[in-house]
């Protein structure tokens, strides 16, 4: 028997197209909310095993996971999870707080209402997932949506910066305050960032921008009052 750590509670897969990015998204939501856990090796055919799936989509999605800074490659082994440390979280925050308020600010002044109110479904997804506790599908929506309306602003290096920062701003709190009932404030947070651009409100925006960044630091760490992303 493999002496592999084995993650629980993942989904089976049915075999369908795509299965490399459905592994990938999976296993990301886990890295970024702990339930991989820093430090620990995890072998590509036990989690393919797990997933069921070949081994194949797996070692493509750790791959993936490598580029991102999120596991390292252990030879003849598997990857092992990379630590998160506090300094390391301090500079994303920082950064994502240099770019991003003031990407929010200017979307609000140049964007028409249209382009900022058709991520609203989105926003609405988010909020769906939190009413649900399904983290998995939270992580991913909120993805898509902070990256989705920075994209408005037509700058490609913007957007893939944020993902990279977003990917390695590990989201530790959110199992506790799922199950606490406590994420649907913050995913309503979202809806209210539109209706701020929409009006527009530019001013407004960008303050909300800096508190959901101001919040990432407590929802690391897994504090119990509620967050903002």
């Amino acid at each position: 028997m493999s002496n592999s750590a084995r993650l629980p509670d993942l989904p089976v897969f049915e075999p369908r197209e795509s299965l490399r990015e459905k592994v990938t998204r999976e296993l990301r939501a886990a890295l970024m909310t702990g339930r991989l856990e820093p430090g620990t090796v995890y072998s590509a055919p036990v989690l393919a095993d797990q997933f069921g799936v070949s081994a194949t989509p797996v070692r493509e999605a750790m791959l993936d996971l490598v580029k991102e800074g999120l596991v390292q490659p252990v030879r003849n082994k598997g990857f092992r999870v990379t630590r998160m440390d506090e300094k390391a979280l301090d500079d994303c925050i920082e950064v994502r707080q240099l770019i991003e308020p003031a990407a929010v600010e200017r979307i609000s002044r140049e964007a028409s209402a249209e382009a900022v109110m058709r991520w609203m479904p989105v926003a609405e997804e988010i909020v769906a997932a939190a009413r649900a506790g399904d983290i998995t599908g939270y992580i991913d929506a909120d993805m898509r949506f902070h990256l989705g309306l920075l994209g408005e602003s037509g700058n490609r290096l913007l957007v893939d910066t944020v993902r990279d920062l977003r990917y390695r701003s590990r989201l530790m709190g959110i199992p506790k305050l799922a199950r606490a009932g406590m994420l649907e404030p913050s995913a309503q947070e979202h809806v209210e960032l539109l209706k701020l651009m929409a009006a527009p409100d530019p001013a407004a925006a960008r303050e909300l921008m800096c508190r959901h960044l101001d919040h990432v630091r407590g929802l690391w760490a897994g504090v119990s009052s509620p967050p903002t992303l």
